[in-house]
């Protein structure tokens, strides 16, 4: 992502945030199509930066700055639209989905650059599983890396919350895997996927990269993959736990959400309010629960102890309790419309599902996500959750 120094703030003290997407390519069967240099050659220009990604079936859009979530809501299906179009003219579609929905014949085709071979001669099949996966990254501007560091201290708690609400990969390989995120296992197999640990400072923060690079977990810097780090390149701090949505609409909420954590996670700083402690096996353990429950489940609450409550009713209460940074950044009307959409349309594993309780049919899941990638969240022709999933899918007590 391509971000000012200047823009760490935007109007009245409001921090700035942007996004980046990860979607799959894919053919007339919905099998991954290795097609992203032809369909990145043929995009039309736009704001976000569209580029490649660890394999070929795979894109990216990096959106610019933003202080509003209108704006930043065009941005992303601006840029959507515009990968669909291109990849239209290629014959193939774009699809928001955490993995490949169809199962895949043999491995796939890395794109080009030496640095991707480099990553797969060195982690073999964990790249080959964890490589092809599609994410969202939601970077907010800080003023500096020890505040980076202690906002993402006081995130921490907050991953599982993220990653239930974004859940979106239930079906993979032609077959609902029980979880509502199996990116979520999937990618915690790189070494050093998952949560980051806590840091007392930005040198501890660099003591431990610097630990990783040596002993080889890491190829190099980009290779940290914590669900949230620090940028290099950009004053911001980057949470990456999330699932790509299927619509931008839930994309935008992700990231207004993050932007009011981070706010009040360096106002909590700033007062010297110590960060509320989970210790990392738990937290683990936490992201687990929340990969496999989705939205429709229920996962621990940060504000309540960490003691398990429904998803629905933990972002309520987080709403409530970020409701001065959320009116402040105008976000407030947007992230309560948008979280009342999900409780009446189902979180994104909830629709795949539905669409694959139809026929029982893969194929039927990337029909709907190559509409909803683009016609967004208020698509008529989504499908509305229906029959409960099966029992190895269903949220405990459920």
């Amino acid at each position: 992502m391509v971000v000012s120094r200047s823009l760490r703030r935007g109007g009245a003290g409001v921090p700035t945030m942007g996004v980046e997407e990860e979607f799959f390519l894919v053919d007339a069967s919905g099998a991954l199509a290795p097609r992203s240099v032809e369909v990145l050659d043929s995009a039309a220009p736009g704001a976000s930066a569209l580029l490649g990604e660890f394999t070929r079936s795979q894109v990216e859009s990096a959106g610019p700055v933003c202080t509003r979530v209108d704006e930043l809501l065009g941005g992303l299906r601006a840029a959507r639209r515009r990968l669909a179009e291109a990849a239209a003219g290629q014959g193939v579609r774009v699809v928001a989905a955490g993995v490949p929905i169809m199962a895949e014949s043999g491995p796939q085709r890395l794109n080009p650059g030496s640095r991707y071979r480099r990553i797969a001669e060195r982690f073999g099949a964990v790249a080959a599983a964890a490589g092809t996966n599609c994410g969202c990254h939601v970077h907010v501007g800080v003023p500096d890396r020890d505040s980076g560091v202690a906002a993402s201290n006081r995130l921490r708690p907050w991953l599982p919350v993220l990653l239930a609400l974004s859940a979106n990969s239930p079906v993979c390989e032609g077959a609902d895997t029980g979880y509502a995120s199996w990116r979520q296992p999937r990618w915690s197999r790189w070494p050093t996927g998952g949560p980051p640990p806590p840091m007392e400072s930005a040198e501890h923060y660099e003591t431990c990269v610097a630990a990783l690079l040596e002993s080889g977990a890491a190829l190099d810097r980009r290779m940290v993959y914590w669900d949230i780090r620090l940028s290099d390149y950009n004053p911001t701090v980057e949470i990456r736990v999330c699932d790509v949505p299927s619509t931008p609409e839930e994309s935008a909420l992700l990231a207004v959400l993050v932007r009011a954590l981070v706010s009040a996670a360096l106002d909590d700083a700033a007062a010297g309010r110590t960060p509320a402690r989970r210790d990392p096996a738990v937290l683990r353990g936490d992201l687990w629960r929340a990969a496999r429950d989705g939205l429709e489940g229920s996962c621990p609450d940060p504000l309540g102890g960490g003691r398990l409550r429904p998803v629905h009713s933990v972002l309520a209460g987080a709403v409530e309790h970020l409701r001065p940074y959320l009116a402040r950044s105008g976000d407030l009307g947007y992230a309560l419309e948008a979280l009342a959409e999900l409780r009446t349309r189902g979180g994104g594993a909830a629709r795949q599902r539905a669409a694959h309780a139809r026929r029982s049919s893969a194929a039927d899941v990337v029909d709907y996500l190559a509409g909803a990638t683009v016609q967004g969240l208020h698509d008529r022709r989504a499908p509305a959750p229906g029959e409960p999933p099966p029992a190895h899918a269903r949220p405990f007590g459920g």
